[in-house]
C-alpha cells in the first residue's frame, strides 16, 4: 500500500510544470475546478451519444484538471474553505456524470444491455462511497488516504474501457465491473482503517 501511495505522489509531481505555468499566468484554482467540471460534462455528453473513443480522451483531460486545481491552490497559497468544499462537491458530480452518460447510452443508444445497466448502477454507488468515507473521516479529524482504487485509478480504467469499447466486445462492461468491484473493496479498506484509528481514541 505504501508503494501505491508513492506512485500516486509521483504522478502528482508530473503536474508540477503545468502548475508553474498556470501560476505565472495568475489562473485561479476555482477556474481550473470549473473548467474541469465543464470538460467532464462534455465527456458525459459524448458518451451518452455514442462517441466513446473520443470520450476516453476527454475523461483523461478532465482528470488532469482535477489533479491541477488542488496543486495550484497550494502552490499559490489560495487554499480556502469554500474552494475545498466546491472542489469536493464538483468532484463527486464529476465522478457520476460519465457513468450517467454510460447509463443513458445503454438505455437509449445501444442494445439496452441489462448487464451493462446493472454494472454501471453499481459503479454509481461504489465510486462516490470511496470519496465519502474519506471526507467523513477527515471531518472527524481522522486520516483516511488509504485504498487500492481511488479516483485517478477509476478515471484511467474508465478511459481505457471507452477506448477499447468500439473494438472489443464488452470492454466497457468489464471496465465498469472493475470500477464497481474495486470501489467497494476500497470502501471496505477505508472503513477498516478508520475503525482501527477509532480504537485508539
Amino acid at each position: 500500500m505504501a508503494k501505491l501511495t508513492q506512485v500516486r505522489k509521483s504522478a502528482y509531481y508530473l503536474t508540477e510544470p503545468a502548475v508553474q505555468f498556470l501560476a505565472r499566468r495568475h489562473i485561479t484554482p476555482t477556474t481550473l475546478t470549473l473548467t474541469g467540471f465543464v470538460i467532464t460534462l462534455g465527456a458525459a455528453a459524448l458518451i451518452a451519444t455514442g462517441y466513446l473513443f473520443i470520450a476516453g480522451f476527454v475523461v483523461l483531460v478532465a482528470g488532469f484538471f482535477d489533479m491541477l486545481d488542488g496543486a495550484l491552490a497550494r502552490r499559490t497559497n489560495q487554499v480556502t474553505l469554500f474552494g475545498a468544499v466546491l472542489d469536493s462537491v464538483l468532484d463527486r458530480v464529476s465522478d457520476a456524470m460519465p457513468l450517467l452518460g454510460i447509463l443513458v447510452f445503454y438505455l437509449f443508444f445501444s442494445d439496452r444491455s441489462t448487464v451493462g445497466i446493472l454494472v454501471v448502477c453499481l459503479a454509481l454507488i461504489g465510486s462516490p462511497l470511496v470519496s465519502y468515507i474519506r471526507a467523513r473521516a477527515e471531518a472527524l479529524g481522522l486520516e483516511c488516504q488509504v485504498g487500492l482504487f481511488t479516483r485517478p485509478e477509476r478515471v484511467v480504467v474508465l478511459a481505457v474501457g471507452l477506448w477499447l469499447s468500439p473494438f472489443v466486445n464488452y470492454a466497457l462492461i468489464i471496465a465498469l465491473a472493475v470500477i464497481a468491484v474495486f470501489s467497494f473493496v476500497t470502501a471496505g479498506q477505508r472503513l477498516i482503517y478508520v475503525r482501527q484509528q477509532t480504537k485508539t481514541k
